[in-house]
């Protein structure tokens, strides 16, 4: 099995990186459903501000409640992707995703009939806390399968890129979607179609058993708390559990036939991800910047709600995710020479600049659209240098819940970024809060530069 899938990368060396990519068996299934899987991300929030909004006409409530719903989600998700590390993908998946379907419908329903704001605002946070993220599974797989490949490390880097593209495409599809569904079918079915789709690609992609990771610290420690195991008995598992990274064998089928029993009896306590030298300034890197994307989505939507365009607020905001996918791409196919940590401060003092020109050109929407692109280049980018800088930092069985802690800072600082544009909106004007993005991204530059030069020190 490892020499036939040696051959078939020989025989893809010669193709771009993205294809070699797709030369591993099952990486399509599991790339194409995680992506259908992760629409919500790019609707529930916005869908929330632009069914509340509608319903109540404050800016307010419409941008606490979206920060509410995402405040409640980036709490839990470290701690589903803990339970993912440590029982399986497909284990763990399964009953929150069930969870997860019932609490988005029960919010949408409760938003259709307009029960009262406090009955609203305690789903919303009911729903934030059955959500975990598709993402870094999908990356997990994908570390997990170019394992013992030719090139692994620079695949795995083109793998990240093209997943931060097609989160781009989601971002592009997404919003597009939110508002045309907000304004031409009814201000709620925005809501439901992510539930939709969520539903769809989670319940495909948690069926891929074929390509999870296998639970290696319980395999581990489950033969040692039941006595076979001997000298070298976990390095040499560990070894395998490396060895059958690309071929995908029976690793994961000893998993799934593990016990919750066993599980616990063994005693297995993996160190937390936010013990490792690191992980903590990069996730204040993230929290702040992350801040400048939601305070951007809110001002201009009432930027041109203001301009009476509000049918083509999808649009506007599509115009950001469309240049982020391209810098996706093209920084997925090429290899940057020196630190993570540099090319994430680089990155951010160009998102910087190009949120002043925002402010500069929002009165042109056209002018306003290609800065937009411009500036858009480098946000892929900088996500998928914090996930590599996450790689080096934390051991395998625990990238999950490493990439998850990345995406709950990211979710902490948009919903801190939402409700913070909601009251600067309310209390001044769209020209305000778009000077917001700048001063978020502004301030997340030295606090980079420090976590790399702590990062050298270690």
């Amino acid at each position: 099995m490892q020499s036939t899938q040696t051959d078939r990368t020989a025989q893809a060396a010669h193709h771009s990186p993205y294809q070699r990519l797709f030369t591993l068996p099952g990486t399509k299934a599991f790339c194409l459903s995680g992506a259908v899987a992760r629409l919500p991300i790019s609707m529930m929030s916005l869908g929330i501000v632009l069914a509340l909004n509608h319903i109540y006409d404050n800016w307010t409530v419409a941008g606490t409640m979206s920060a509410v719903y995402v405040l409640a989600m980036s709490c839990v998700t470290p701690f589903y992707a803990r339970a993912f590390d440590r029982f399986g993908q497909a284990r763990v998946g399964r009953i929150a995703l069930a969870v997860q379907l019932v609490a988005m419908l029960s919010f949408a329903f409760a938003a259709l009939v307009r029960v009262p704001i406090p009955v609203l605002f305690g789903l919303a946070i009911i729903m934030g806390l059955t959500q975990f993220s598709f993402g870094a599974l999908v990356r997990t797989r994908w570390a997990y399968a170019l394992r013992g490949v030719e090139d692994g490390e620079q695949l795995l880097n083109t793998a990240y890129a093209m997943e931060a593209a097609i989160d781009e495409i989601v971002f592009i599809l997404g919003p597009i979607l939110a508002a045309w569904l907000a304004t031409s079918v009814h201000p709620v079915s925005q809501l439901f179609v992510p539930t939709l789709a969520c539903g769809i690609g989670g319940t495909v992609f948690l069926s891929l058993k074929s390509t999870q990771p296998p639970v290696m610290i319980e395999q581990i420690e489950v033969r040692a708390a039941s006595g076979e195991s001997r000298p070298g008995t976990a390095q040499a598992t560990a070894d395998s559990g490396n060895m059958s990274g690309s071929t995908f064998g029976n690793t994961s089928g000893e998993a799934d036939q593990l016990t919750l029993r066993q599980l616990k009896r063994s005693g297995a306590k993996p160190k937390s991800v936010l013990l490792y030298g690191g992980v903590l300034p990069l996730l204040v890197v993230f929290i702040v910047f992350n801040m400048s994307f939601t305070s951007f989505d809110v001002s201009i939507t009432a930027t041109m709600k203001g301009m009476g365009l509000e049918p083509f607020l999808g649009l506007q905001l599509a115009m950001f995710a469309v240049g982020s996918c391209v810098g996706a791409l093209i920084f997925g196919s090429r290899q940057l020479k020196g630190s993570h940590w540099g090319h994430m401060v680089m990155f951010l003092a160009l998102l910087t600049v190009g949120y002043l020109f925002f402010r500069v050109t929002m009165d042109n929407l056209i002018l306003l659209g290609l800065i937009e692109i411009l500036t858009g280049l480098t946000v892929s980018p900088l996500f998928a240098t914090g996930n590599l800088i996450v790689k080096d930092l934390v051991p395998p069985e625990s990238l999950t819940e490493g990439l998850s802690w990345v995406t709950t800072a990211g979710t902490v600082g948009t919903s801190i970024g939402s409700s913070v544009a909601g009251i600067v909106l309310d209390a001044a004007n769209p020209h305000v809060g778009m000077l917001l993005p700048f001063a978020f991204t502004l301030a997340a530059v030295p606090l980079a530069l420090l976590g790399w030069r702590l990062s050298k020190r270690r």
